[in-house]
C-alpha cells in the first residue's frame, strides 16, 4: 500500500506531507494525473479532521501550479469520487483527484478503443513532477 511504502518511487509517491501524501495516477487519464490523498483511511469528507482536509486543499493548490509549469495544460478537473457508483477505485478511501486538461485531449482510441495513450512514461512523469514539487517547496 502506498500510504506505507518504503520505496516511493516504485509506488509513484512524489511527496509526503504530515496528513497526506501525493502521488500518481497508476492508470491515468493523461500525462500528469495526480492524486492527493489522507493518510487517514476514511470514506467520506466529513470524516477527516479539518486539518486534514486543509492540508489537502493546500497541496492540490501546489499541484495545480506545478502541473501548470511542468505541462502548461489549458485547463484542469479537480474532484473526488464518494462512493463506487460515483466512481470511486477505491470506495473505502477517499482522494482528490488533479487531471491537467488540454483541448482535443480525448481522441478515439479512448472512447471507442478503451485505451488510454500517454505521451510519457510513468518513471518520466514522476521524475518531472517530483523535481518540480521539491523546487517549489525549496522556494517556500
Amino acid at each position: 500500500m502506498a500510504a506505507r511504502a518504503e520505496n516511493d518511487a516504485k509506488q509513484l509517491v512524489f511527496y509526503r506531507g504530515e496528513r497526506v501524501f501525493m502521488i500518481l495516477n497508476r492508470y491515468p487519464y493523461c500525462s500528469g494525473h495526480v492524486m492527493c490523498v489522507p493518510y487517514a483511511h476514511k470514506r467520506q469528507l466529513h470524516d477527516l479532521n479539518q486539518e486534514t482536509r486543509m492540508e489537502m486543499m493546500e497541496d492540490v493548490t501546489r499541484a495545480v501550479q506545478v502541473l501548470q509549469q511542468v505541462y502548461q495544460p489549458e485547463g484542469f478537473n479537480i474532484g473526488i469520487n464518494l462512493g463506487k457508483l460515483a466512481g470511486a477505485g477505491v470506495a473505502e478511501h477517499l482522494h482528490i483527484h488533479i487531471v491537467p486538461r488540454w483541448g482535443g485531449d480525448t481522441s478515439f482510441i479512448s472512447s471507442i478503443g478503451q485505451t488510454r495513450v500517454l505521451p510519457e512514461a510513468l518513471d518520466e512523469t514522476y521524475r518531472r513532477v517530483k523535481e518540480a514539487w521539491e523546487a517549489q517547496k525549496a522556494q517556500d
